[in-house]
């Protein structure tokens, strides 16, 4: 090669060496994913041999036969009480060590009725006998027990659950001075204690999307050492002696809020978001995000599967990702604290979306203005709260003057929670599962090339100019609640029901009462019922017996009917009032609305000892007639009753499904009914799981609307010329 032909020797040497950072590219992307695959193959091999282990073995061999068995476990998290059965119902989690003589090893959920369940503390070692049954859900679980009697305590609990248990009561004795709102509140956002806070209230904070702030999180950790390091840099600690002192406070934060494994998790989150915050090394931060992931499935596999681990990730991978160019943006025309919390609480929210999306199948609308508004307290009232909490042990009265200003900021977080809540259309109904999920991906990217047209944005404004105008035109002219000419009225009561059959102006026959009084009684009153010629009480569990002085608060009840087959665990509720037995055949007319009793028939009353079915299958089973209209209502009768029934069963328009949508249904005592309508009557988030989709599915198959508690309201059942239609509330 001559002259001009050939390259110099600077363009070589850059050639090379462009050459050989192309190579060795090449190579570290080969190494990244070699180790992205290596990671993944490992994961999923621990998923596979953690997810065999509890779908074999003597324990799920039991749990699929339904046979019971002694065993002996050690307690995993805190026993709770929830509402359900005759009998006080208590859920914990356990690890299962001992059954049948074998040696396991396995997790299981144990649902207990004997309320000396509550006292024990995680780590403990019992033993128990019960029958097992399989469990439902995402979770990697053995199987679901249903304990049997008083646990035996086999050991005490550890020395770091015994502290934490220590600081825990002392706190809650400290906020004993508070009202009871706030009360239940505080505990929840120190140490996630929601022992004491109400069924409305927290669904109100779920309405408002601030329940994160119920649980311990991330975000917990993230303020208590923000807390610890300012006061280290005033004391003036260098940056050596800084992280020492931040590392107490995080091994004593774990200790308050228990080291079980939710917490561990909001731990390793929260000192990923927080380094990358602290060092503004956001990119850092993700590599970060994906080794804590990665390190936390291979140690607890169960997490693979836990909505609750993904909704971590999410937010915090949306705090890493989103929030710092959000942020900037914000802050070209916001002062700069609330661009900052705008970006935190939309990056927070944009990435756990899909996943709410899929559990509850609704939108938030409200939930972003909840949070920036409520954001400036939850600092003070987490510090403050946590403050009280590390003096409660040492000094109960310093600590109470601690919570009264606590509990000034958890007011506030209260109100905004209360009034979001509140609020029209807080919420809109979205499809649930994978298909609510990406459909509200495909909506979000719409809205994003909406906001970066003009055009377009000029001419979504205008649609929903006239699409908000539209909802205020049909918010003044429509009728209200209830509907007017209503039939019947399945009352929203949560986990429980509660009936009401029109009976007459400011009349109506109530079946049923519902878990608590309070839902019920409000309930009544919306629909202005000040007269109840007839109480009927299914049977003696107390989701349906609970809320009977709701239903007399300011009513006047005539009398009531009970199944012949109780253990009395009513009387407490009904004392005063005129009572008779419901047996099949009989019949009650109250105006023109007619009931027919079909079940049960007389035999041997119930005994305080009788299993949950037992006392399910003695349920009233009634028809309610009038003209134009007809129900069965059939209590919580499971399968062996349903059979019993079929041939029995007549044709009616609307179908109360027994026993809240669980799987133990008979179909051909379904189908026989032939009920246009089906209610399910059911709470959010009920740890039954349900209503069952197997339920679900068979009502699918058999025709029929199904209408839900948990999802619409109440639901009222009205006449049309097209027949019975259902009208729910929200």
């Amino acid at each position: 090669m001559v002259g001009g032909e050939r390259p110099a020797t600077g363009q070589l040497s850059a050639l090379s060496n462009r050459g050989g950072v192309f190579g060795t590219a090449r190579m570290l992307d080969r190494r990244l994913l070699g180790m992205v695959l290596v990671c993944v193959a490992a994961s999923a091999t621990v998923v596979a041999f953690r997810a065999t282990a509890v779908s074999t073995g003597p324990v799920r061999a039991l749990a699929r036969t339904g046979g019971t068995a002694a065993a002996e476990v050690v307690l995993t998290g805190d026993p709770q009480a929830r509402k359900g059965g005759g009998r006080p119902m208590v859920i914990v989690r356990a690890r299962l060590e001992a059954v049948a003589g074998a040696e396991v090893r396995v997790p299981v959920l144990l649902i207990a009725h004997d309320r000396r369940w509550l006292g024990l503390l995680p780590s403990q070692r019992v033993r128990l006998r019960g029958r097992f049954d399989e469990p439902h859900g995402a979770e990697l679980l053995a199987a679901v027990v249903i304990v049997r009697g008083p646990p035996v305590v086999l050991g005490g609990p550890s020395a770091v659950q015994r502290v934490a248990a220590r600081v825990r009561e002392r706190l809650r004795a400290a906020a004993d001075r508070l009202p009871p709102d706030q009360r239940g509140v505080l505990p929840g956002m120190v140490d996630g204690d929601t022992s004491r806070l109400t069924p409305d209230l927290a669904d109100d904070f779920r309405a408002a999307g601030l329940s994160h702030l119920l649980v311990v999180s991330g975000a917990n950790l993230a303020i208590v050492i923000g807390a610890v390091l300012w006061l280290c840099r005033v004391a003036g600690l260098g940056r050596r002696r800084a992280p020492p002192v931040a590392a107490v406070a995080v091994a004593a934060f774990v200790v308050i809020a228990r080291p079980d494994p939710s917490v561990l998790r909001a731990t390793v989150m929260g000192l990923v978001a927080l380094l990358a915050l602290f060092t503004g090394r956001s990119r850092q931060g993700v590599p970060a995000l994906c080794a804590a992931v990665l390190l936390l499935v291979l140690i607890d596999p169960e997490l693979a599967r836990s909505y609750g681990f993904a909704l971590s990730v999410l937010a915090t991978a949306g705090l890493l990702v989103l929030a710092p160019p959000w942020r900037e943006r914000f802050a070209r025309r916001l002062p700069g604290p609330l661009a900052d919390a705008l970006a935190v609480a939309a990056a927070a929210e944009v990435a756990v979306a899909p996943v709410l999306v899929m559990l509850s199948g609704e939108v938030g609308v409200v939930s972003l203005p909840a949070n920036i508004l409520a954001a400036p307290a939850v600092a003070p009232a987490t510090l403050l709260g946590a403050l009280s909490a590390a003096i409660a042990p040492v000094s109960l009265p310093l600590a109470r003057l601690v919570v009264w200003p606590a509990g000034l900021a958890v007011g506030w977080i209260i109100w905004v929670a209360r009034t979001a809540a509140a609020l029209p259309y807080a919420t809109i109904p979205w499809t649930g599962g994978g298909l609510g999920a990406v459909t509200l991906l495909l909506a979000g990217g719409v809205a994003v090339l909406i906001l970066r047209s003009p055009r377009l944005r000029l001419l979504v404004v205008a649609a929903m100019a006239g699409v908000l105008v539209a909802v205020v035109v049909l918010r003044v002219m429509a009728p209200g609640w209830p509907p007017p000419g209503w039939q019947m009225v399945a009352c929203d009561v949560g986990q429980g029901d509660a009936l009401a059959l029109a009976a007459g102006p400011g009349r109506a026959v109530v079946v049923d009462a519902g878990p608590d009084p309070a839902p019920v009684d409000r309930c009544l009153s919306r629909l202005q019922v000040t007269d109840v010629p007839l109480l009927v009480l299914t049977h003696p569990h107390a989701d349906h017996i609970g809320g009977t002085s709701g239903v007399r608060h300011g009513r006047t009840v005539r009398e009531v009917l009970r199944t012949p087959l109780t253990d009395g665990a009513e009387n407490r509720f009904i004392a005063g009032l005129p009572t008779r037995p419901a047996l099949a055949g009989r019949q009650w007319r109250v105006g023109d609305l007619t009931l027919a009793i079909l079940a049960p028939s007389t035999g041997p009353a119930l005994s305080p000892q009788d299993d949950g079915t037992t006392i399910n299958n003695a349920s009233i089973v009634l028809v309610a007639r009038r003209p134009g209209f007809s129900a069965l209502l059939a209590g919580d009768v499971e399968t062996d009753a349903q059979r019993a029934l079929e041939t029995s069963v007549p044709r009616v328009q609307v179908l109360k499904v027994p026993h809240h949508g669980s799987r133990s249904q008979d179909p051909r005592f379904l189908a026989a009914a032939h009920a246009s309508i089906s209610l399910v009557s059911v709470g959010r988030d009920n740890d039954y799981g349900h209503p069952s989709p197997s339920t679900l599915a068979l009502l699918g198959r058999i025709h029929t609307q199904v209408h839900r508690t948990d999802q619409e309201g109440d639901i009222a059942i009205i006449r049309t010329r097209a027949g019975p239609a259902a009208v729910p509330r929200r």
